[in-house]
């Protein structure tokens, strides 16, 4: 069951939608979604802009890519609890730096229930 916030954000979105798709049937050019970093972009950026720096995963350059992050914690594989610990405090940092709010009081919050199968 989907929280107010969630019905929130999803009512912005719907509404964002109509208004864009409404400005395309005017003939407006209006960009179908925004560019991702390139392979080039993403070997550029320094180790310290990603949640996880050794292995290059996780890129927090933007608020997008802090959500993502979130959002995609538990997917990463291969990396030790103290790892994840750094991780998150640099995910926090970037939230804060993007105006991204974080309702998740730790790390292990999310790794409940998720792909690789660990919980607290």
């Amino acid at each position: 069951m989907a929280t107010q916030k969630q019905k929130t954000a999803a009512r912005r979105n719907i509404k964002k939608a109509r208004s864009v798709q409404s400005a395309r049937a005017r003939g407006a050019r209006v960009p179908k979604k925004t560019p991702g970093l390139s392979t080039r972009q993403q070997n550029r950026m320094q180790a310290e802009t990603f949640a996880f720096p050794k292995e290059r995963k996780e890129p927090l350059n933007d608020a997008r890519h802090v959500r993502n992050a979130i959002a995609r914690f538990d997917q990463v594989e291969g990396v030790s609890d103290a790892e994840r610990d750094a991780a998150w405090r640099r995910i926090r940092t970037a939230a804060r730096r993007h105006g991204v709010e974080v309702e998740a009081r730790g790390w292990r919050e999310l790794m409940k229930g998720g792909k690789t199968g660990r919980s607290s």
